[in-house]
């Protein structure tokens, strides 16, 4: 085993480790989620966060250019030699004070951090980068995943990247033609299963299990090692200041159990005072999280979650049929694997959860757009959510909240130009159609 990393069962009651050269979903003593662990006395971490800033000198290395692995201190599992890059990571984080004014939170005070400028245009890149180094290291020649959308085209183009064949399980009609699109173009092999994400989450696993394919869902810890970095440019973009919010969508929730993670770590070091909440935003045709947290107080009770209420939960969904459904399809998921992991995240963040219709995600997103950013609906669900808590009095209109903007707004641009063309809400923009006649289109220009 590692000195200085090394994975471990999250469940009290096993708490079996494994060496990082080993490659494993799931525990393979008890099935539960692994964790990736480190000594930090053998890593020697830096004192201070601002020391991370003095990478930007040497950013013509390819490793101090990448988003992530100029943080590789803190998820120092394997070593340079397999790190693999594409630039990821060159996000922005930005001041925006018309979604500010659209919340009711006071200006100077909302940021949006935009995922959508990744090299496949979303979030995934940063745990992708972590989970192919992984995969690199252990000798990986075939990579699979269960997807919506984002993760198919994160994972096309990493294994491009590296050489790696690659398998992506989609359900029927359940992914976005603009995530399509580029797992298609980036080569993969797309296999379209009659059934929902849900159902090709659980097929994946049985693929990987049985014929040794590597997985790359975020029930991969090392995937989750990568996304923990947003948080760390989170920071950076606020002068290594820590917020008081972070907003965050929930789908299969392993951006919030990620972030939970960074900032425990980040206390646990000394590297920051405080840990921000963290509030975690469902939609409601997808509810699972908001339902077992407010509804029936699932907690994570220190790592003793109910496992029996949450095999019970689900045996109902079973037992009536019920199907998720949502506009934002990247978080069209009912049984999300990284639920204790979230639950522990919103232990350590002292966070809350809510739900939020889809009419609201959809003028969310055209806010967003309307104020600088575009995003894809899921994308917005941050923002809808940051609405309904400032209505609540959850969120003080004086905190600094930050908004995590998933994806691009080209990923599912049908829901863009639907809400634009054939709706009448808030932010509608509809184009006007005349005749090919100049007088009549200056008149429409209103000239």
């Amino acid at each position: 085993m590692s000195n200085s990393s090394f994975q471990e069962c999250i469940n009290p009651d096993c708490r079996a480790s494994f060496d990082v050269g080993q490659s494993y979903f799931a525990c393979p003593k008890c099935g539960d989620l692994l964790d990736v662990r480190y000594d930090w006395d053998r890593l020697q971490v830096p004192d201070s966060l601002s020391w991370f800033g003095k990478r930007w000198a040497t950013r013509n290395q390819p490793l101090d250019f990448s988003g992530v692995w100029r943080f590789r201190d803190l998820l120092n599992f394997c070593g340079d030699e397999h790190r693999i890059t594409i630039g990821e990571g060159q996000t922005i984080l930005q001041l925006n004070d018309g979604i500010a004014d659209y919340v009711n939170c006071s200006a100077g005070r909302v940021f949006l951090e935009y995922e959508g400028l990744n090299p496949s245009g979303s979030f995934k890149d940063n745990g992708m980068t972590a989970a192919f180094s992984h995969a690199r290291m252990v000798g990986t020649e075939h990579v699979a995943c269960a997807s919506t959308g984002n993760t198919s085209a994160s994972l096309a183009l990493y294994a491009h990247t590296c050489g790696m064949k690659s398998s992506v399980f989609i359900g029927s009609g359940k992914i976005a033609y603009g995530k399509l699109s580029q797992a298609l173009d980036f080569g993969a092999r797309t296999i379209q299963i009659q059934g929902d994400f849900d159902d090709c989450m659980r097929r994946v696993q049985e693929v990987c299990r049985d014929k040794g394919l590597y997985l790359v869902n975020s029930l991969n810890p090392f995937r989750l090692e990568g996304q923990k970095t947003i948080m760390y440019r989170v920071l950076e973009g606020l002068g290594w200041q820590v917020p008081d919010w972070i907003v965050v969508p929930g789908g299969n929730l392993g951006n919030s159990s990620a972030f939970g993670k960074a900032f425990g770590e980040l206390k646990q070091l000394g590297l920051i005072e405080r840990i921000p909440r963290l509030a975690v935003i469902n939609a409601t045709g997808a509810n699972t999280l908001f339902d077992l947290y407010e509804n029936q107080n699932m907690r994570f009770n220190g790592g003793a979650v109910d496992d029996k209420a949450i095999d019970a939960y689900y045996a109902k969904l079973d037992a009536t049929g019920y199907r998720p459904h949502t506009i934002a399809s990247a978080i069209e998921i009912s049984r999300p694997v990284n639920l204790k992991k979230c639950l522990r995240a919103l232990e350590i963040c002292n966070g809350v959860v809510c739900e939020v219709p889809d009419e609201h995600i959809k003028d969310a997103k055209a806010a967003v757009g309307r104020f600088g950013l575009g995003c894809e609906p899921a994308s917005a669900a941050s923002v809808a959510g940051l609405k309904l808590l400032r209505e609540q009095g959850v969120i003080e209109p004086d905190e600094t909240v930050v908004c995590i903007l998933t994806g691009h707004q080209l990923k599912d641009p049908n829901i863009t130009v639907k809400y634009h063309s054939e709706e009448n809400r808030e932010f509608s923009n509809h184009p006007t159609e005349v005749p090919n006649d100049i007088d009549k289109i200056v008149a429409a220009l209103g000239l």
